[in-house]
């Protein structure tokens, strides 16, 4: 059956009697109809009210002229209107009518009930996100055989409901969905939906993949994959990673978990129905959920005994995913540092060295995620005395570092290099952030005048991580007492200024080593 609608409204540019006509015919499947329209039944032209037969008259001649015979007469509003067409015997279309069709509904008779029916109805806002909770978060989901095509749509359910709890939006939480099995699939990613109707709407149309719940290679692959500014990361947002698991998985998750967590991803396990203590035999890699988790201190782990209570832990994994500032493994070791170097700017030293030593200075700073709230560098330049170049809160971006670097001007003196590590302590590392790691890497080419053992000893005992570099004239033995232990592995020494560029890579590597050997607990 095809509706036609005819609108009375005058476009802009024809004259006043002017009838526009607009003929659409839809499916069921693919329209609604707008609120405030209601579907016209078949009235004869006996019933139509002579305030319109004019109008209907001139209108069926011009619809039989595109159409054929016409069965529906109506009038429509200016935008279109999508129709169903259903058989006649159809009782979804004949309940679908009775539904739409109530007393007083009719265009015909009285006219139209009010202005505000023709109106368009403004649009519901849609929600930006929950600023306190802005977080890049990826849901890896169970879709192996084993979990069954019941707890598979609890599953989505569950999902659901931490989106609409976590209010996603771009001023918030954003969220994407990887589902596993034999591998691991993306679903969507971080900037496929920017609101939470979308996003459940996208969800319900999940189907399941099957296979086994090899977890390790979805870790991996959330790794090497997911988190990429062409899925939509933001930088500054912390990555969480929440793993659904509906028993135990069926490959091993620690390393792919060590490289993630190194990668500053907050991995999560939701475990569903673990194994009892006569499945335990069966589980590939025992305490799998102690070594993939972010910290083993039962925060980042939650256990459900049964997939009907899995609704019961949505706002309590809503509210630990939230609090950014327990999400420690967005922190790595690159991002969580205040580095602090300290720069013998002594005559022996001679301007063309020490802008070479400046230029080692730079090549280490530009390997850190410089900002505020990631890694700062603060710099002291000594002689006898000592200047404090930039504090740690001075520039808060790669750039501006590198230039206020570019910008040290050499001082030449003698070398005092003991005050010099006190002078440090004092103007850079007490006014470090009690979560930074503080990191001082100390270049000299000489003997110092003065003693070095006393202020680095003191430096140590304050939690400062020191790294010594030596150069042509150093003396070993005050090397090795700078650096902090085991001494071999912060102490460095080189014959030639140029040579300088070598040890970049190995103090990095060495930052990071140590940073990553963290208990995790």
């Amino acid at each position: 059956m095809t509706t036609v609608f005819v609108s009375t409204t005058p476009k802009p540019t024809t004259i006043p009697m002017t009838i526009h006509t607009t003929i659409v015919t839809k499916t069921a499947t693919t329209a609604k109809l707008p609120l405030a329209v209601h579907k016209v039944r078949n009235v004869g032209s006996s019933n139509v009210h002579p305030a319109y037969s004019s109008v209907a008259a001139v209108a069926s001649r011009q619809i039989q002229a595109v159409q054929g015979r016409i069965q529906n007469q109506g009038i429509q509003r200016q935008e279109p209107i999508a129709t169903f067409r259903k058989p006649a015997s159809s009782p979804a279309n004949l309940a679908m009518e009775t539904d739409l069709w109530k007393p007083g509904s009719s265009v015909f008779g009285t006219g139209f009930s009010s202005k505000e029916d023709l109106d368009p109805k403004p649009l519901e806002p849609v929600s930006q996100g929950n600023p306190s909770c802005k977080v890049d978060l990826s849901f890896l989901i169970d879709g192996s055989w084993s979990i069954g095509k019941r707890r598979f749509k609890i599953q989505k359910q569950f999902l659901k409901d931490v989106a609409q709890a976590l209010d996603v939006g771009m001023a918030g939480p954003l969220m994407g969905i990887i589902q596993y099995g034999d591998d691991p699939s993306m679903e969507f990613n971080l900037k496929t939906f920017a609101n939470s109707k979308d996003l459940n709407n996208a969800i319900e149309k999940i189907l399941q993949k099957g296979g086994l719940s090899n977890v390790g290679k979805a870790l991996s692959f959330v790794n090497k994959n997911f988190f990429e500014d062409s899925n939509g990361n933001r930088g500054g947002a912390p990555n969480v990673a929440i793993v659904l698991v509906d028993g135990w998985p069926t490959d091993k998750v620690e390393e792919a978990s060590r490289l993630a967590r190194e990668s500053g991803i907050n991995i999560f396990f939701v475990t569903i129905e673990g194994p009892g203590e006569n499945e335990k035999q069966n589980v590939v890699e025992p305490n799998f959920v102690d070594k993939a988790v972010c910290r083993t201190n039962g925060y980042y782990a939650i256990n459900v005994p049964s997939w009907f209570s899995l609704h019961k832990i949505v706002q309590p994994l809503v509210k630990r995913v939230c609090d950014t500032d327990r999400l420690v493994c967005s922190k790595t070791c690159l991002n969580s540092a205040d580095i602090g170097f300290v720069i013998d700017g002594s005559s022996s030293v001679g301007t063309g060295n020490f802008r070479t030593v400046l230029q080692f200075v730079a090549n280490i700073s530009k390997e850190f995620e410089i900002s505020d709230t990631d890694t700062r560098i603060g710099a002291v330049q000594y002689t006898y005395e000592q200047r404090l170049e930039f504090s740690f809160d001075k520039h808060v971006t790669k750039q501006d570092v590198l230039n206020a670097i570019k910008r040290i001007n050499y001082w030449s003196g003698g070398t005092s290099t003991g005050a010099a590590i006190n002078y440090a302590f004092e103007q850079l590392f007490s006014k470090s952030k009690p979560n930074k790691r503080k990191i001082m890497i100390l270049i000299t080419d000489g003997r110092s005048y003065d003693d070095v053992r006393g202020p680095a000893s003191a430096a140590h005992q304050n939690g400062v991580i020191a790294y010594s570099v030596g150069i042509a004239w150093a003396a070993q033995d005050e090397l090795e007492a700078i650096a902090t232990n085991p001494d071999k592995e912060h102490s460095f020494f080189v014959d030639e200024f140029d040579s300088l560029y070598r040890f970049v890579p190995r103090i990095i590597q060495n930052i990071c080593t140590e940073f990553n050997s963290q208990p995790r607990n």
